[in-house]
């Protein structure tokens, strides 16, 4: 079984659980990070909204019937397309698209090798 890590990510009073690869996850966080201080400097109409890294753990047991533990690369896929759809002009959109997308690379890269 592979080492897994989970990334506690919080919007207003909900929280998301995100596991990673264990080797990845502090990379999710530094980019939930990096994207909070970049957002607000977004202008397109759409701009998503971004829940913010809380914690990360490496055992997590969850308690509420109605929580639920997201795939990471399904949390990065669906982060890649909130922000590959914005029609951003005044801000370079690309950088942060890029950094996204090389995550995104990563985890489907060590997916592959992992359940090959």
């Amino acid at each position: 079984m592979p080492n897994m890590r989970y990334v506690i990510l919080q919007l207003k009073d909900k929280l998301q659980y995100v596991e990673m690869p264990a080797d990845y996850a502090y990379q999710l966080s530094a980019l939930n990070l990096r994207l909070h201080k970049e957002v607000s400097k977004l202008t397109a109409e759409g701009t998503p909204v971004l829940p913010l890294a809380v914690a990360e753990c490496d055992k997590l047991e969850l308690l509420q019937e109605d929580a639920a533990i997201i795939g990471g690369l399904d949390y990065i896929n669906d982060l890649e397309r909130s922000f590959a759809s914005l029609n951003e002009t005044n801000y370079p959109l690309v950088s942060l698209l890029t950094e996204i997308r090389a995550l995104q690379a990563q985890l489907e890269q060590w997916y592959e090798e992992e359940f090959a």
